[in-house]
């Protein structure tokens, strides 16, 4: 079953706790934050890194050191070292590991990783419940679940044959990079593949590394022996440069840019006759997601599925809503409405439980959307109907901004800005069917969008016209917020390998079955009936 969210309201017990927990980490002397390379926690030997929050960016939450090549190394050594004793073990004591860290995420650590993930990456308390506790938990529960399915599922025998599939893990490593906008990912990347035998080396985001340092206590406290998860922090080149040219690197479980992806399949590519077997490269990348409302669609749905999935966590999700469209007869009964309580949005530091959202994540994206709205008001052919101030002088604060646009080309509908900017096109009531073409081949992406209606003929119209532009599509609801167990995540074309977080279809990418036939009763004679004399 997935994890209950708590709600944090007023009055409440977990409310007063997490207050209490923010408080103390936020007035707490920065963070050692160290890597696990085997059994040693120890900083690396490269530059002084730091993580700063986003809505103060004065104020520094923790300190890290770049992991060098050399410590690289050691991370990898350790985890070879570490691996047949892994392999060997039985699947249900790793499970086991990995339901103890549910556990402790859902009882004791809750409030840590939830304030981790508020201060470091900043997030609303809505947004870090539903992702730093119950995504969380929910990947770890399931994950067991499915691979206990996966186990299960064995050939059929003959007459005198036992057949059966041993569900090995990789030889070698697994490579997890994991970005900072999901503490529920960057917990995922690694564990799946470890629970499935794998041994994993983990390179978070610098700027998620105070939740993902929690997480590394977790996984300590649950059991995890040394070397099976060894996290290098820092910026991935020094990393990359000795992973992806080891003999022993047998898969990559990425989340991030497609532009990262592209590189690290370009290396995989250029080094492929190094490695002792064909690496499995799953990825989850960019997205420009869409919604698409009919003429039938209800307003209020429309508003809100715009605001909710455009603005929540300031845009920085995969699968939040970058590009709406809109036809005129609902555009004209929405606009309004839509633009007073986008401009109304409250907005500030996270530990303030009545913010909706707050700062976006550093400078490089504060500079990257800052540019893309600076732009928009040059244009001739876009007008900001919403939002678009923004100010750096406290924290990287971006005002939701909404931008109206008649030109279906326009960089607003098809470059991934990741931040709170939604495009907008209002299309005629009778071009829906046009609409729903330009859709599908306006942008490269393919994660996540939804339609909005209220007649089912455009539902179905928009399902088949759309089938290949999501691998994740809302019906009536915002495009975000997929859960573990009833919503599989992923998407195709510059969205990713689509492997699906969150199901078997992941956990089958960190195995490699063998088929094991056992003949009880042994042939002893060469002929075949077919050879005796009539």
């Amino acid at each position: 079953m997935n994890e209950p969210v708590k709600t944090y309201a007023p009055g409440s017990a977990e409310r007063k706790s997490l207050v209490a927990t923010l408080e103390e980490m936020y007035a707490a002397e920065p963070v050692e934050l160290t890597g696990m390379y085997g059994a040693e926690r120890r900083h690396g030997g490269g530059e002084l890194l730091e993580v700063r929050m986003p809505s103060e960016h004065a104020h520094v939450l923790g300190r890290m050191h770049q992991a060098t090549q050399a410590d690289t190394q050691q991370a990898i050594d350790a985890a070879l070292a570490a691996r047949p004793a892994w392999a060997e073990l039985d699947f249900d004591s790793r499970a086991a590991i990995f339901l103890r860290v549910a556990e402790l995420i859902a009882g004791p650590y809750r409030d840590r990783m939830n304030a981790a993930t508020m201060l470091g990456q900043g997030k609303s308390i809505q947004q870090a419940e539903i992702d730093a506790a119950c995504e969380m938990i929910d990947f770890l529960r399931y994950n067991v679940a499915y691979a206990r399915d996966i186990h299960s599922n064995q050939p059929g025998n003959s007459p005198t044959v036992w057949n059966r599939l041993d569900y090995r893990g990789l030889e070698g490593f697994v490579y997890a990079i994991t970005p900072f906008n999901f503490s529920a990912i960057a917990g995922n990347l690694p564990t799946s593949a470890a629970l499935m035998g794998n041994v994993v080396i983990w390179k978070p985001s610098v700027t998620q590394m105070l939740a993902a340092h929690v997480m590394a206590e977790i996984l300590h406290e649950a059991g995890l022996p040394d070397g099976v998860i060894n996290l290098v922090p820092g910026h991935g080149k020094d990393v990359s440069d000795v992973a992806l040219k080891h003999p022993a690197l047998a898969g990559i479980h990425f989340t991030g840019s497609t532009n990262t992806f592209h590189m690290l399949w370009s290396e995989v590519g250029q080094n492929i006759s190094r490695y002792a077997s064909y690496p499995r490269l799953v990825g989850e990348t960019g997205g420009k997601d869409f919604i698409v409302a009919h003429p039938s669609a209800d307003v209020d749905v429309v508003r809100t599925a715009m605001i909710r999935g455009a603005f929540e966590y300031s845009g920085q999700k995969c699968s939040a809503a970058s590009r709406a469209y809109i036809p005129r007869s609902v555009w004209e009964e929405l606009k309004d409405d839509l633009v007073e309580q986008t401009n109304a949005l409250a907005m500030g530091d996270v530990r303030d439980l009545t913010n909706f959202t707050s700062a976006v994540i550093d400078k490089k994206a504060y500079s990257r959307i800052t540019a893309a709205i600076t732009a928009a008001k040059e244009s001739g052919d876009a007008d900001i109907v919403a939002g678009g101030e923004f100010d750096d002088s406290t924290g990287w604060f971006i005002r939701p901004t909404i931008i109206v646009s008649d030109n279906p080309d326009h960089d607003i509908f098809r470059t991934e800005y990741f931040g709170p900017v939604l495009g907008v096109y209002v299309y005629e009531d009778e071009d829906f069917e046009q609409t729903l073409q330009l859709v599908d081949e306006t942008a490269i992406y393919a994660l996540s969008g939804a339609i909005i209606a209220n007649d089912r003929a455009a539902i179905v119209a928009a399902q088949r016209a759309l089938r290949h532009a999501a691998g994740n599509f809302y019906i009536n609801d915002k495009p975000t917020g997929a859960v573990v167990g009833q919503q599989p995540f992923g998407g195709a074309r510059a969205s990713g390998t689509n492997d699906k977080a969150g199901s078997m279809w992941n956990l089958m990418r960190w195995v490699s079955p063998r088929a094991m036939k056992e003949t009880l009763v042994p042939q002893r004679t060469v002929d075949y009936p077919h050879m005796q004399q009539e």
